[in-house]
């Protein structure tokens, strides 16, 4: 199948926009992604799909730690930032949010929907990309905010389907 007709199919599945983080202050790296779900209760586990060319796919194999970072409907300028599409790379995408640590040491945004602290216990290669799995170490959540969807090509959020 055509890549580009294979997208256009892909962008009427909703799906939620987190960033991927990794790395010390000073040195962190970052991206926007979509391709993230949960595998596992138990253990807790999740996978992330990451590029072989993204900036965070070296440093999550030789840290062997990530955070995945749910985002709220109030952080699309962030999605902005670590998608590539504002010309901010590294730590220059930390600049606009608070950050900190949880147990990994992985950077964490403070104001996430949801923040998921993750050490690399397996990692698959698949043509263009990795499939990082991640044993859950610590997490945080952000009580009343409401999510930010990637949908149709575009982010948006549950407002945007009440009717």
């Amino acid at each position: 199948m055509d890549p580009n007709a294979y997208r256009l199919l892909m962008r009427q599945q909703a799906g939620a926009v987190t960033i991927i983080a990794v790395g010390n202050a000073g040195n962190r790296t970052g991206l926007t992604a979509t391709a993230v779900c949960s595998l596992t209760d138990a253990p807790p586990t999740l996978l992330v799909c990451v590029n072989r060319t993204a900036s965070a796919h070296s440093p999550i194999r030789e840290t062997r730690t990530f955070s995945v970072n749910l985002l709220a409907r109030d952080q699309m300028p962030l999605a902005m930032s670590f998608s590539g599409k504002v010309g901010l790379e590294g730590e220059a995408r930390f600049l606009a949010e608070e950050w900190t640590t949880l147990t990994t040491g992985a950077p964490v945004l403070k104001n996430a929907l949801a923040s998921i602290d993750c050490e690399l216990a397996d990692e698959h290669g698949f043509d263009t990309h990795s499939i990082f799995i991640g044993r859950v170490r610590d997490g945080c959540t952000r009580d009343g905010a409401d999510p930010l969807i990637y949908f149709r090509g575009t982010f948006c959020d549950l407002r945007a389907f009440d009717k």
